[in-house]
């Protein structure tokens, strides 16, 4: 599991680099949980993102340090031209709704299908429902979103930026599976190596990407309210 990490050490050696991208309409409270969980900050005042931004965290999973690479975009239609660049070489992605906002949670499958188009068919994929802290405003039925997770073979959390409600889970959850990926495969590698194949990772660093055939195992118990 993971475990501290703070929120950066230059002079660290880091043994992975783990690209993990935020999705979902504008005003959900994506760059929120980023500012949440990379500086500890939350701001009443956010404005909207422009473009791209990203933060990066650096923490221990099994004795191993890994870095985050956490990318931030606009949900404004305007900007879905950075779509290419914006999925490349991501191993891990937050789908972020609303649970105040219906639409937002009507728009998830068309992230999901995007996303999907886009990366990595192995990525890693975490729903978040956020804004949990807002209860009596809810829209969105804690179920709906559990059984549409289910359905798609996703992991899912409710957080608040505001309060950080589920927000380090959320990421850990996501780094933490990746890094399962990674070691799984590693170790299939080590073991071709052995039998006297060089395997298709020989003579490299570790491939952060999950390869062709890795199966994402579906975690529908996940699911953690406010």
């Amino acid at each position: 599991m993971a475990s501290g990490g703070g929120y950066g050490d230059p002079s660290q050696k880091i043994d992975y680099v783990f690209k993990v991208v935020l999705i979902g309409d504008s005003a959900v409270g994506k760059s929120q949980i980023l500012a949440r969980y990379a500086r500890n900050e939350f701001s009443l005042d956010s404005k909207a993102t422009i473009g791209v931004e990203f933060q990066t965290r650096t923490l221990v999973i099994d004795h191993k340090s890994v870095k985050a690479q956490i990318w931030d975009t606009a949900g404004q239609e305007r900007y879905r031209a950075v779509t290419s660049a914006y999925y490349r070489g991501a191993v891990g992605a937050m789908m972020v709704y609303d649970i105040t906002r219906r639409q937002t949670f009507d728009h998830i499958p068309r992230w999901l299908e995007e996303l999907r188009a886009h990366a990595d068919k192995n990525i890693v994929i975490i729903l978040i429902g956020n804004k949990s802290d807002l209860e009596d405003q809810r829209a969105i039925p804690t179920e709906d979103a559990k059984e549409f997770a289910e359905k798609e073979g996703l992991f899912f959390l409710e957080t608040s930026a505001f309060n950080a409600t589920n927000v380090e889970s959320a990421f850990s959850t996501v780094l933490t599976e990746i890094f399962n990926i990674v070691n799984k495969k590693s170790l299939a590698v080590s073991e071709e190596q052995e039998n006297g194949n060089p395997g298709s990772l020989a003579g490299k660093k570790i491939d952060i990407v999950p390869g062709p055939g890795q199966v994402i195992p579906t975690k529908s118990n996940m699911c953690c309210n406010s």
